[in-house]
């Protein structure tokens, strides 16, 4: 068995997949329009990993409440400090760098359009 994809609601496909695509070069695999029942599905993936985030986009829903079980996805990068440095000069919701208690810092969070955070690893 392996992991298939991770789906999240979103109000706003375009600034969804706009988001994605600029924070960190996701490509979009397929799109599925499903009109009679409006909703579109937009699957998106990392160039080299097989791995997809799902995009579902419900005609006409409005903003989604998180809740507070959701947590977050998470991206790994080699290059932690230089994609953390380009998300805040391009403007988008990031946090400082972060270490768990008593380690260096290695991660940050970064919210996307509808508010859903992604948490920023450096690769082991």
């Amino acid at each position: 068995m392996k992991m298939a994809h991770t789906c999240v609601r979103v109000k706003d496909l375009e600034a969804s997949i706009e988001f994605y695509e600029n924070a960190f070069g996701f490509v979009e695999n397929s799109r599925k329009d499903f009109p009679e029942s409006e909703f579109t599905l937009v699957y998106l993936s990392l160039p080299g990993d097989d791995y997809e985030l799902e995009l579902t986009y419900n005609y006409d829903h409005g903003t989604y409440e998180l809740g507070d079980g959701y947590g977050h996805i998470a991206i790994s990068t080699d290059d932690l400090e230089a994609l953390h440095d380009k998300h805040a000069t391009d403007g988008f919701d990031v946090t400082d760098l972060k270490g768990l208690p008593g380690t260096p810092p290695s991660y940050y969070f970064i919210k996307d359009p509808d508010g859903y955070k992604i948490e920023v690893i450096k690769e082991k």
